[in-house]
């Protein structure tokens, strides 16, 4: 039991290390792209770009019906029970459902052309534009489908091929054709990128699961459940950015400065992308072993804590760095005059230590299809976050919007867990709580570091929380995996 116990933190620790290593390429390679596309392009057409980009995502997320999500938990559940003839026909229907989604989102983004172009700009006529970024639509829909079988049939380094080569062709794609053609390549870049995309996407899935049109009558009947809880995942991504536009709303009104909504924009990404490269393994791995259990409550508590103490181990040294690291990191990802973010960003950072524990549990009514409550919890979280927000920029500006966040995070534990708690008998255990205990308390003693410190004596305090963090995840894993045994084997290959 104790073997099988480290192996399985072992593939724990693996698999949100690899998928948080591609995410931190992903954002590197991005960072080198966006300042190359800068300079090619300039401001006026960064904003083409991301308006057009965001457009193309919001009407993506509308029409998918939240396929590349829910059909994770059918295949997966499928692919536990080995079932081949199930799971090759369920794959027949997923691919219905994402074909007929590809055609609505594209039929949608070509009638609402005249009135996306009315409600963006207030100038020129970019309604061509809207209508050949169509195929872009289309084509996500599709790649959702196919990276959905993927995750459920845990083919997990297909996916994380995928994922590098599409950060790489996105670089290689998009420079040149910026180059060339300037501000007119903006539109055959976003399609081709989601061309590439859906062609790795495809090769990978159809290697597995080869296309087979036979039979395919009456298969979008048997998608309903899929459907409905991805709807029900849909409409809480759609509350959610909702939500976000109403904070930015409100800031851009009451303090009537672009700028303030700048910098609030700029905090919240800084935090939450540092965040991702370790959630990004939940709902590629995670999620469909997550699902695999669902119906067994001590298994369900099992797999929760033990991806919620890898996680946490993993995020809490970087959570450390960031808080120490952000007075350098503003000024050189973007300039001193975001620096007035600072104060936000840095309180806004103890937040993760909190989402960091709350994803794995949010999990958990999602893996058993219980569509409505998972809206209702992320509704709840949301209106939560807008009225906190509001009332910490009313109170303390800037900085109160920082607080208002951990607050909001706060509010969202104690909600799913204890919704959890109650629903599904799920329980932490004394060791994931010590583990939660005492790397929250490092965040916290970073985060008053920065408060009363400065100069030499800030980096030096700073720099001791981020080593005695990173030493209590070190320790922390050694003793529940192998990782240890698995090193010294590697070196002393290598020694002989």
């Amino acid at each position: 039991m104790k073997q099988e116990s480290a192996e399985s933190y072992s593939h724990v620790l693996k698999y949100t290390g690899i998928f948080g290593g591609v995410q931190g390429l992903n954002i590197l390679v991005s960072l080198v792209r966006n300042k190359l596309v800068a300079v090619l392009l300039g401001p006026n057409g960064m904003g083409l770009a991301s308006l057009f980009n965001t457009t193309v995502n919001f009407i993506s997320q509308s029409t998918n019906f939240g396929i590349s999500f829910s059909a994770v938990r059918h295949v997966s559940e499928l692919f536990d029970r080995g079932d081949e003839a199930a799971i090759a026909h369920f794959v027949k229907v997923v691919r219905a459902w994402s074909l007929l989604t590809a055609v609505l989102g594209m039929f949608v983004c070509m009638v609402a052309g005249p009135l996306l172009n009315s409600y963006t700009f207030s100038w020129g006529d970019h309604t061509l534009h809207f209508m050949l970024l169509a195929p872009a639509v289309g084509l996500m829909a599709i790649t959702g489908g196919e990276t959905a079988i993927l995750k459920g049939a845990r083919r997990l380094r297909a996916l994380a091929v995928v994922q590098i080569g599409a950060v790489l062709a996105a670089l290689v794609v998009s420079v040149p054709i910026y180059y060339f053609f300037g501000q007119a390549g903006i539109v055959p870049v976003i399609v081709l990128m989601a061309l590439v995309l859906m062609l790795l996407t495809v090769y990978c899935s159809y290697r597995l699961y080869p296309l087979r049109l036979s039979g395919a009558r009456g298969l979008l009947g048997e998608g309903m459940e899929m459907v409905k809880l991805g709807v029900a995942y849909t409409l809480a991504g759609i509350v959610g950015s909702a939500s976000e536009m109403l904070i930015r709303s409100y800031l851009n009104v009451v303090s009537g400065d672009l700028d303030v909504v700048g910098l609030y924009n700029v905090g919240y990404m800084i935090t939450i992308t540092y965040a991702s490269m370790v959630f990004s393994a939940m709902e590629t791995d995670y999620f469909p072993r997550l699902s695999a259990v669902s119906g067994n409550v001590a298994a369900t508590n099992v797999t929760v804590n033990k991806q919620m103490e890898v996680s946490l181990l993993i995020l809490a040294p970087m959570l450390v760095g960031l808080i120490m690291l952000l007075p350098v990191l503003v000024p050189l990802l973007f300039s001193s005059k975001f620096l007035p973010v600072l104060g936000m960003t840095q309180v806004a950072v103890l937040a993760m230590y909190m989402k960091v524990q709350t994803m794995p549990i949010a999990y958990i009514t999602l893996a058993r299809g219980y569509s409505l409550s998972f809206l209702f919890l992320e509704t709840v979280y949301f209106i939560a976050l807008v009225a906190m927000v509001i009332g910490g920029y009313r109170l303390w500006g800037l900085y109160g919007t920082g607080l208002a966040i951990v607050g909001a995070h706060v509010f969202e534990l104690l909600t799913v867990g204890g919704y959890a708690y109650f629903r599904y008998g799920y329980r932490y255990t004394g060791s994931l709580l010590a583990m939660a205990t005492v790397q929250t308390a490092f965040g916290v003693a970073a985060y008053v570091v920065s408060l009363v410190a400065g100069g030499w004596i800030y980096w030096i305090a700073e720099a001791a929380l981020a080593v005695a963090s990173t030493a209590y995840s070190l320790l922390v894993l050694r003793r529940k995996t192998r990782l240890w045994q698995a090193l010294r084997r590697r070196v002393l290959r290598h020694r002989a």
